[in-house]
């Protein structure tokens, strides 16, 4: 088959970027599409048959007005199967008529509709919002077969877009973080994250800080600053460390932690692949992921002091390691590939 593969831009390093390197390796010769391509920012594309708009490379929330136009100029009449990915404008590409379109849905697009309130305080940005919105709605009718990568996915994608969907959950590569053999005592709390507003590393900071418990932060983004003058004495941040690091730092984790909502949340399945459990607010991907009482705890309030209290009281909770790396296998990325596949034969053999 001639495979083209889209997402919305390929400049970072993240949780999603692991479902495109998982996807390179179902098809290594596809091509790729996007908007923003960045091979210094996002090295594991270097060597991609990467399409885009070569002037642009960062600041895409910069370029909104311009999405709509780039994604539609791309040519892929010529596809058998395209593949597009991500929470914004990929799904937006136009195909032949014998073209089998897969959206792999991340989330219908935040800003505007989930937590567009969050978003869009710039009067311009509302405005530009609005164009972008009756755009987006259009484009959900493109794909021939829309697939969620979660339960809440799901129900947004029905919500919003008047569509049902599958859900086939991100892939996590659980034997990169399996541990081999027994799990040392830990000392500290972990989070692994882009140090993003909306990911509410904030308030695990502040809970760390109240209830005087060691937590290490893994990860970069704007906050990184913010976050550095909110650390009291026993929470360090390390920014960015290579992989062989990390799998260490989870493995010798008393607990991974998840304050915001997440669409999904690969790094909490990679905790669990590592025998350790997960303290989460009790929204969003966290509910496919926990299950109280045996890989973990989720929290009806994602407060500071409803965290603060977790961490005291975590003393008191019991985990089996065996039981967290046994919950993580259902996202194994050897199965992810297995179901993606089967579904592209069922879709395919449909159409034709």
């Amino acid at each position: 088959m001639h495979v083209a593969l889209v997402y919305d831009r390929l400049n970072k390093i993240g949780g999603a970027e692991q479902i495109l390197i998982a996807l390179h390796e179902l098809y290594p010769s596809a091509d790729w599409y996007t908007s923003f391509w960045n091979p210094s920012t996002a090295p594991f594309s270097k060597d991609w048959q990467v399409h885009s708009f070569k002037y642009l490379r960062s600041h895409h929330e910069w370029f909104p007005w311009a999405m709509p136009f780039i994604f539609e100029s791309f040519d892929l009449r010529d596809y058998d199967l395209v593949i597009s990915i991500g929470s914004a404008e990929s799904k937006g590409v136009i195909t032949g008529p014998s073209t089998l379109h897969l959206n792999y849905c991340l989330t219908p697009t935040r800003y505007l509709y989930s937590h567009k309130d969050e978003y869009l305080s710039n009067p311009l940005y509302k405005w530009i919002a609005g164009f972008l919105r009756k755009w987006d709605l259009v484009t959900a009718t493109r794909p021939d077969k829309m697939i969620a990568i979660s339960t809440q996915v799901k129900n947004r994608i029905k919500k919003y877009y008047n569509r049902d969907a599958d859900i086939i959950f991100p892939p996590v590569d659980t034997t990169k973080f399996k541990p081999s053999g027994r799990l040392p005592e830990g000392k500290y709390f972990l989070v692994v994250s882009r140090l993003v507003p909306y990911k509410k590393i904030d308030v695990l900071v502040k809970a760390a800080n109240l209830a005087k418990v060691n937590l290490i932060i893994i990860g970069e983004g704007s906050e990184y600053s913010k976050l550095k003058s909110l650390a009291g004495p026993t929470v360090t941040l390390l920014g960015h460390i290579d992989d062989k690091e990390l799998a260490s730092y989870y493995q010798n984790s008393l607990a991974y932690l998840q304050a915001n909502e997440e669409d999904f949340g690969i790094s909490m399945c990679e905790s669990l692949a590592s025998g350790r459990p997960v303290i989460a607010y009790d929204a969003g991907g966290a509910r496919d992921i926990v299950i109280p009482g045996v890989n973990g705890t989720l929290l009806p309030s994602n407060s500071v002091s409803s965290f603060a209290k977790a961490l005291k009281e975590f003393d008191t909770m019991s985990y089996v390691a065996a039981d967290c790396i046994n919950s993580a296998t259902r996202f194994d990325r050897e199965k992810w590939k297995q179901s993606i596949q089967e579904r592209i034969t069922s879709l395919w053999t449909t159409k034709t």
